[in-house]
């Protein structure tokens, strides 16, 4: 009895270090979304440049698209806007922006200032569809199925690795099954 007194401390201290060094192996950048693979959730939202026309889920039903979640106050989604012109430049799929807790004139301003690579920016004032969609900040990029099916969740910039790896196989293989 008195060896198990000093191994189970023992045990328990191995684990938790064990436990750790596993997390410290994990990329922070990929925050496990439960809804891939999930219907994408309901919206429908008035277009930043027309606020007398609105997008919803449903209208985009039949084609792979891209949600791209950002904001003018948002540094990091700057860093990453010159990859999300490329990706509308070159066409792979449409991109649809969603313009999440922003100002219209500021996010206006920025697209006039950076380029605007979007099919069309939705406004999303409150947020309330950002957290339909389990965003935790921006940017955040999902890619959806033609059945409206979320396949793809980035969370943070997306980068020229994370493009060619994840996102560009992904887009083929949805598109060509269709």
């Amino acid at each position: 009895m008195k060896g198990l007194r000093f191994f189970l401390p023992l045990g328990i201290f191995l684990a938790v270090v064990g436990l750790m060094f596993v997390g410290l192996g994990l990329n922070p950048r990929e925050v496990p979304s439960p809804l891939i693979g999930k219907p994408a959730p309901a919206f429908k939202l008035a277009k930043l440049n027309d606020p007398s026309q609105s997008i919803g889920r449903d209208d985009l039903l039949g084609q792979v698209w891209m949600l791209n979640v950002w904001a003018s106050w948002c540094a990091p989604c700057r860093e990453e806007h010159p990859l999300v012109i490329d990706i509308a430049r070159r066409k792979l799929l449409p991109v649809y922006g969603l313009n999440y807790k922003d100002q219209g004139p500021a996010a206006r301003g920025w697209l006039a200032n950076l380029g605007d690579p979007y099919t069309a920016t939705l406004v999303d004032a409150d947020g309330r569809v950002g957290i339909d969609f389990g965003v935790y900040g921006v940017p955040e990029t999902f890619i959806v199925d033609r059945q409206g099916i979320i396949r793809f969740k980035h969370t943070g910039p997306l980068t020229p690795e994370v493009l060619r790896s994840r996102i560009e196989p992904l887009i083929k293989e949805l598109q060509g099954a269709g």
